[in-house]
């Protein structure tokens, strides 16, 4: 809740702390009720590719094998993007690890690692011996965004290894 940000190791986050009242939100009594309340979301005129991001606080505090089994069976592709924190369960198509400095790190493999750039007290290069297909910086979203951008994308030209991951969302009015 947002009035438990402050104690959060994560202060910047940009996911607002609303509980599961949200849009779309609630609670869901099986993995297959969750499944086809997402479903219930999924546009018929978009044809078969389904795709579905859990994230948004730590998703991997709900996700289970009884959920990615349910949405594999209703053919959605499954990404997650998680701090990393939790073991992941078996069945994501996709796993997106953004640590946050300061949290001990239970996921040290998968298809990216999108850090959050700058972070207090965090280098990227502490997280290249990890084993991950793409390493990014997302420019820290606050008032110096300009700065953080600028910083986030010297550090890739730089560090090849690294390249920056913009939320496109926000710039062009996208809730």
């Amino acid at each position: 809740m947002e009035k438990d940000r402050h104690r959060a190791i994560c202060q910047f986050c940009d996911t607002d702390f609303v509980g599961t009242d949200g849009d779309g939100g609630g609670k869901f009594a099986t993995a297959d009720d969750l499944a086809d309340a997402v479903e219930s979301h999924w546009p018929s005129e978009r044809g078969e590719h389904r795709f579905v991001v859990c994230t948004g606080g730590e998703p991997l505090l709900q996700l289970d094998e009884a959920a990615t089994r349910a949405l594999h069976e209703r053919g959605f592709e499954i990404a997650v993007e998680t701090n990393g924190t939790r073991p992941a369960p078996a069945g994501i198509d996709w796993l997106c690890v953004s640590p946050k400095i300061g949290a001990g790190l239970a996921l040290t493999s998968g298809d990216e690692l999108k850090l959050v750039y700058p972070q207090a007290g965090g280098d990227p290069a502490q997280f290249e011996h990890l084993d991950f297909r793409h390493f990014r910086l997302q420019p820290l979203d606050s008032a110096d965004q300009e700065a953080n951008t600028r910083a986030a994308l010297e550090y890739c030209l730089k560090n090849p290894q690294w390249s920056l991951s913009l939320q496109t969302h926000k710039y062009i009015g996208i809730r």
